[in-house]
């Protein structure tokens, strides 16, 4: 159970490390009710162990790795690394390097880890319909650079949240099937 609080307390910390006033810590910004649509589905099914399983597959057939699950909380977490190198980040590199006369090396983002936290839950007293919510983010680990020969060193990492709404499309599309398929024994 607290790998389940840990995930959930890096997702709220998913958009980097900004000192946020107490005040304005629980305060929902504008695009939240937008995010939780992209990120929510309703399904109608009485048995939401089945409906773990069939998120389970279903991450699983996108490369992901379970990394825990908690059945009785509804709970999964996984993983899938990758490569972060984008063809453009060179370029920019080099002419921010030609641009400031050799004193800026921009690093380069190098390696990723996009993680998917999942929570299911019943949205009625039956336990006939239920509520699946998943976020993607990711954590980038950037190479070396220097700035007038200070060097940055590899290894310093970034977190965001992935908020492309065709992943989550593509997600609930395939989950959708597979809801169908487990119901029907198929």
């Amino acid at each position: 159970m607290a790998g389940v609080v840990l995930s959930l307390a890096l997702l709220s910390l998913s958009s980097g490390c900004v000192t946020v006033p107490q005040e304005e810590l629980f305060q929902l910004s504008p695009e939240s009710p937008k995010n939780r649509a992209m990120q929510t589905r309703m399904f109608e099914t009485s048995d939401e162990k089945e409906l773990l399983s069939a998120s389970a597959a279903t991450l699983q057939d996108l490369g992901f790795e379970i990394e825990e699950s908690v059945w009785d909380a509804g709970f999964l977490r996984a993983a899938k690394e990758r490569s972060a190198r984008e063809w453009g980040q060179h370029i920019r590199r080099f002419f921010v390097l030609v641009v400031s006369f050799g004193y800026v090396l921009m690093p380069i983002d190098l390696h990723q880890k996009i993680a998917a936290t999942l929570i299911t839950r019943p949205l009625n007293q039956e336990r006939s319909r239920h509520e699946v919510r998943i976020m993607f983010y990711r954590v980038v680990w950037q190479g070396e650079g220097y700035v007038e020969r200070a060097q940055i060193p590899p290894g310093e990492q970034s977190s965001e949240m992935i908020r492309d709404p065709v992943l989550y499309q593509q997600f609930f599309a395939r989950l959708s099937k597979a809801v169908f398929l487990e119901a029907h024994k198929i």
